[in-house]
């Protein structure tokens, strides 16, 4: 009997670790997780841990089988020698992030990408922005970013950097500063900003989670997400504005609370955008990431994967 090649696919998040392995249509045969950041390592340790859960799920669900692709997301904008735009997690940014991927998988062809494209990848692919042109995926995680969608592509930019809306000015008052000056979008507008905010204001630890729970019932904590709301609302109707996409998704942990966000979000689009888009939760809302560095797996095994693959 011949083996089949199977893929892998790593996405490094801020909170956890998901490493899946699929076979050569993108079809998951196994994936595990583990957790990110632990009190008593850092950024390599966090690497170490993710690429020992490959290997080890690779010998659960397919010990005799070729690894023909691997394909790994992350936070930031990775490159073989270090990565930018992480400062969430202390440490990622100086790890030779595409370097220590190859060397974990010595031989087997490697494709890297931020998380949020290889998020926007999957929905663009088999989920809710399938035959968008443009579309907009908003991912609400630990950090915050965008993706945009266009002409059956996922916009990467100059430098990859492409929809780093973490970065956005607030105020006039910020223009000219420099963003170690100033704060900018992601540490109001995030789930690491608003768990900061709700431990501060709400006198306890709490997470994105627990804020937007509490605020069903408790006044102060509905004040902290009606103004996180309505500062990602303006953002979001600004490029809407200026991008006219057809369809915004939204993913990432925050989607739990659809329900509270998408309220806010809905008004502004359709009170400011000329041609209000449609707005939707993703099809994968919590594993995009994932589902999109196994599809660069896949196409680092040079095979080209079809729509019906996740159908």
């Amino acid at each position: 009997m011949v083996s089949t090649p199977v893929v892998l696919g790593l996405d490094f998040g801020g909170t956890k670790i998901a490493v899946a392995v699929g076979d050569l249509s993108g079809r998951r045969l196994g994936a595990t997780t583990v957790d990110s950041q632990v009190e008593s390592g850092g950024a390599a340790e966090a690497m170490t841990r993710g690429l020992t859960a490959a290997r080890e799920l690779l010998a659960e669900v397919a010990p005799d089988q070729e690894l023909a692709g691997v394909g790994a997301a992350t936070l930031g904008i990775p490159y073989d020698d270090h990565v930018e735009l992480a400062p969430t997690f202390p440490g990622w940014g100086e790890l030779p992030f595409g370097r220590l991927i190859r060397d974990g998988f010595p031989g087997v062809p490697v494709r890297l990408a931020t998380d949020v494209k290889a998020a926007a990848e999957a929905e663009l692919r088999w989920g809710a922005l399938a035959g968008s042109d443009p579309g907009l995926y908003l991912n609400l995680g630990t950090g915050l970013a965008i993706a945009i969608v266009a002409g059956g592509t996922v916009l990467t930019g100059a430098h990859g950097a492409s929809g780093e809306i973490g970065y956005d000015l607030r105020s006039p008052a910020d223009v000219y500063v420099d963003d170690a000056e100033r704060t900018i979008l992601e540490h109001v507008v995030s789930g690491q900003a608003l768990e900061t905010t709700g431990s501060a204001r709400l006198g306890r630890p709490v997470t994105a989670a627990d804020v937007f729970t509490m605020a069903r019932t408790q006044p102060d904590a509905a004040v902290l997400t009606d103004e996180f709301v309505r500062e990602l609302a303006m953002h979001l109707a600004n490029l809407a504005i200026a991008i006219d996409p057809d369809r915004i998704v939204v993913g990432g942990g925050l989607v739990r609370s659809w329900e509270q966000l998408e309220p806010g979000l809905r008004r502004a689009l359709d009170a400011a955008v000329p041609f209000p888009p449609e707005l939707s939760v993703a099809r994968f809302p919590s594993d995009a990431p994932l589902i999109g560095a196994l599809a660069l797996g896949v196409e680092a095994a040079g095979v080209v994967l079809g729509a019906e693959a996740f159908a």
